[in-house]
């Protein structure tokens, strides 16, 4: 999920929290690495002020570290510029239809709990899996705290990230998310690539275990997925193509046209639509 539309409202959060209690401890923002200790020092007062508690705070920010590959993958998006039809070739779409049929036939009782508990037939749900993460073979090798701590304190986005941080410490303290896990460059986990706030959001026990596990469940990963989507106003039966009323809901997963294109094209070829 790459840094959605739906999270705008996350800076709403964001805002609200920076207006409460504890304000002078408030953190800032830098551009550069020369500030990040600073930041970590100032977000440690900030957060304990705000009920975090200290034995979270002290283990997360020990693990945490200014990430040069977030930022250059921050600033070098450059794969949401290309053609619908440059975009497909480069993310392999053909193979994730391809696949993606197959996977459809092999999760079959999945998809179908799926689609009778949040009403998203599998289609979109493949896609997004196909291309955020190769169906979960690949779901990034970034250190997922730093990642999200580097994001907070940069200045491009530092609300957002900020509140995203804080969710990241509310999974940490729940015993969700290890201090030392592994994820996308902007610290997303798991097989369809949640940042931290909608982990807490609508991340859900797919496969009945009692616990969230977005890396190692398909299951719980892809009915996370199709919980987010159903949090986003997805109508069970309505149409998910451009002009349709489900693809309101795909626009939330990513703001790139042409990742809301990509995601309807694949899961209408999926589906067989």
């Amino acid at each position: 999920m790459r840094l959605s539309k739906f999270l705008s409202a996350a800076f709403l959060t964001a805002a609200m929290v920076s207006s409460a209690g504890g304000a002078a401890y408030a953190a800032q923002c830098g551009n550069s690495a020369t500030g990040f200790d600073a930041w970590k020092r100032d977000f440690r007062n900030e957060a304990a002020a705000r009920g975090v508690s200290p034995r979270v705070l002290d283990k997360v920010l020990a693990s945490v570290s200014y990430s040069n590959a977030t930022i250059r993958a921050d600033r070098g998006q450059r794969s949401f510029k290309l053609s619908f039809d440059q975009f497909m070739q480069k993310r392999g779409g053909a193979t994730i239809i391809s696949r993606g049929k197959s996977m459809k036939k092999g999760n079959a009782a999945l998809f179908a709990k799926i689609e009778q508990r949040y009403g998203v037939p599998a289609g979109p749900l493949i896609a997004i899996w196909g291309m955020e993460s190769g169906f979960g073979s690949f779901m990034g090798k970034e250190h997922i705290l730093s990642a999200v701590a580097t994001l907070a304190y940069d200045c491009r986005r530092s609300d957002f990230f900020t509140d995203q941080f804080y969710a990241a410490l509310q999974l940490v303290g729940n015993g969700s998310l290890a201090v030392n896990a592994r994820g996308a460059a902007h610290g997303e986990i798991g097989q369809t690539q949640f940042l931290p706030r909608s982990v807490v959001r609508y991340g859900v026990d797919g496969d009945g275990d009692g616990r969230v596990d977005l890396v190692g469940s398909r299951a719980d990963a892809l009915a996370s997925t199709a919980n987010f989507l159903r949090g986003h106003g997805w109508q069970a039966g309505a149409g998910y193509q451009p002009g349709q009323p489900n693809y309101r809901a795909i626009q939330q997963w990513n703001a790139a046209t042409v990742y809301q294109q990509a995601i309807a094209h694949i899961g209408a070829q999926i589906d067989g639509q």
